[in-house]
């Protein structure tokens, strides 16, 4: 069994097509379809089914598919310990966040490239719980989400800092003005809310529950940028974190009085697994735009 194999096999599993994978890999049809034959036979069990033009996974193949593409994982990362021993900043950077730290990153991704040009950056947005479950099959380095708990021992954590729920509108909004609003007068308010699945969404619904009270829900957007623009037109209401609206001019965040919709931020590593130098580097710089935020 060879790498070249296994790399061929994923890239045919995620096309679902041997000519599509074989133009991917730059080699002819013929060498894939030879290659992935050799493999089926070493393991004594077909991985694909043929179907016309195309290919789909048999059972024995979808299994594979988890240990063929954790296997490759664990070979880039040992190419790239060992060129971070060589002190050669190169490859791939893949960083997963929730839409809230987007004002975070924007200046340590503009920084990082110019310092570092030999790295490529990926930056995965999504929901707290896809982005770990992403990190804990390796296809990211590391992840930016909120948790109201400390997260759990299966990942290294490292908290950056303290944020909050509020009530965001358009300065054109009349409830602009107010200073603060209490959880009770939300009941029966109507707002328009990201998708149930995010980490701000599911928590806030758990606080609301728990004070019995229920706004009405006109409008769900798995977008937050949508759902901030939305806002913007001046009739809208909305509930989210407070960093979501850094950038946002034209919007203004009402605070909600007490205690109860606070939530820390993390970095979440896989727990045991070497960590790019890239990666270090990266927060550090993310460090810097933390510590320039908070000062006045």
């Amino acid at each position: 069994m060879e790498l070249r194999q296994l790399a061929y096999f994923v890239k045919a599993a995620e096309t679902s097509h041997f000519t599509e994978a074989a133009a991917a890999m730059y080699i002819t049809q013929s060498t894939l379809s030879q290659q992935i034959k050799v493999l089926e036979t070493e393991l004594g069990m077909p991985l694909f089914d043929r179907v016309g033009k195309h290919v789909q996974l048999t059972e024995a193949g979808s299994v594979f598919l988890l240990h063929a593409r954790q296997i490759l994982l664990d070979v880039e990362k040992g190419k790239q310990a060992i060129e971070d021993l060589q002190n050669l900043l190169t490859g791939d950077l893949r960083i997963g966040a929730t839409y809230a730290f987007t004002s975070l990153l924007l200046p340590a991704l503009n920084a990082f490239p110019g310092k570092y040009p030999g790295l490529r950056i990926f930056v995965d947005y999504g929901n707290t719980e896809e982005l770990e479950r992403k990190l804990r099959s390796s296809q990211l380095d590391f992840i930016l989400a909120f948790h109201q708990l400390t997260p759990g021992k299966e990942f290294e954590s490292q908290e950056l800092f303290t944020s909050k729920i509020v009530m965001a509108v358009s300065k054109k909004h009349p409830m602009a003005q107010l200073k603060e609003i209490n959880l009770k007068n939300l009941d029966g308010m109507e707002l328009i809310l990201a998708s149930k699945g995010f980490s701000s969404r599911d928590f806030l619904s758990e606080v609301l529950e728990r004070h019995k009270v229920y706004p009405a829900v006109k409008i769900e957007l798995n977008d937050v940028h949508a759902l901030l623009s939305m806002l913007e037109g001046g009739h809208w209401v909305t509930l989210l974190n407070e960093r979501a609206l850094n950038g946002w001019k034209n919007l203004v965040a009402v605070p909600i009085a007490g205690k109860a919709l606070l939530r820390k931020a993390y970095i979440l590593w896989q727990k045991g697994t070497y960590r790019k130098k890239a990666a270090d580097l990266f927060v550090k710089e993310l460090m810097k735009g933390i510590e320039k935020q908070k000062q006045p």
